[in-house]
């Protein structure tokens, strides 16, 4: 087993995948939780790794003349009650520029060494973080300053 420290052991790639979904799901949370990881940060991150794990899953269903589901290549629909923010409004390269990548870093990585540790299957992990996605995506969409990007992440209790 790897370990992400003395007193954490990612699951074996023989656990059920619940298990090792569940295991990413809280160090996540627990992470973006502990550094107060703003929206931005975290969709980011997110954000990568759907676009990454998506692309491998694509390459791998066209050479066998497969579609992916809609569920996992397409984002979530979000209640109609959001708006889409307004990015253009907000300055992008002030914004970029004070992001903190090391944390960004930090969180990549540890998602990262969980799923190749775990070798948990990339359909799956697209799930769980299609619904971190929604979830972010509501976030920004009900900030009106760029600011508001810089929130912490709304965790739900139990989420």
């Amino acid at each position: 087993m790897i370990s992400l420290d003395e007193n954490t052991k990612i699951p074996d790639p023989d656990s059920p995948v619940e298990e090792r979904l569940l295991f990413l799901q809280e160090n996540m949370v627990n992470f973006v939780k502990q550094y107060n990881l703003p929206v931005i940060e975290v969709s980011l991150v997110v954000s990568k790794y759907i676009r990454t794990l998506l692309e491998s899953l694509n390459r791998t269903a066209s050479k066998s003349g497969e579609k992916l589901p809609d569920n996992i290549s397409q984002p979530w629909e979000i209640d109609q009650k959001y708006n889409t923010p307004t990015i253009d409004s907000f300055p992008l390269d002030k914004l970029l520029g004070t992001l903190d990548e090391d944390r960004m870093d930090i969180l990549d990585t540890m998602i990262r060494v969980i799923i190749n540790g775990a070798e948990i299957p990339f359909s799956s992990v697209i799930t769980l973080l299609r619904d971190w996605e929604m979830r972010l995506r509501i976030q920004m969409a009900e900030a009106t300053s760029p600011g508001h990007l810089f929130s912490p992440m709304e965790l739900p209790e139990g989420f």
